[in-house]
């Protein structure tokens, strides 16, 4: 018996075009609202990122169960909550809400004076990635968060 040769296909063409990375969250938890205001503008004005934010950690919470976020900035002191136990919290219960996640994401806290010892003792989980003091330094936050976000082009 002969054995037809089957003709050559061309690899299948996609159709849909490459879909665009998409924007990193942050979600950001201080009681002041310059700071919050602050950081917000110079995330958003120099990497490619959406912030949200919250006043309280009670809100915060709600939203990190809303959302996926890429990092967490979070005031260590916060008015009903401290930032240390929310974070906590958080790294417990974000990967069940969120199933696609292995883990929280990486946060960065934002230390007054007073809460130096508090984040000393965080400051070894691996998903701290620095501090921030305040008042505010925002050549600080730029440096650390630069690395954890995509650079806006």
């Amino acid at each position: 018996m002969k054995e037809k040769k089957k003709a050559k296909t061309a690899p299948a063409i996609p159709t849909d075009p490459p879909k665009a990375p998409a924007t990193a969250r942050v979600l950001v938890a201080d009681a002041s609202l310059p700071n919050r205001r602050l950081i917000r503008e110079a995330l958003t004005a120099f990497l490619n990122c959406e912030v949200d934010d919250a006043a309280a950690a009670e809100h915060a919470c709600e939203r990190a169960l809303q959302r996926e976020y890429a990092l967490f900035i979070f005031a260590i002191s916060l008015p009903d909550m401290s930032g240390t136990l929310l974070d906590r919290l958080l790294a417990r219960i974000y990967p069940r809400v969120h199933s696609d996640t292995h883990t929280a994401p990486p946060v960065i806290f934002l230390v007054r004076g007073e809460d130096a010892t508090a984040y000393h003792e965080i400051s070894r989980d691996a998903r701290v990635r620095g501090s921030v003091p305040l008042p505010l330094n925002l050549d600080t936050l730029m440096n650390i968060t630069s690395s954890l976000l995509p650079a806006r082009t």
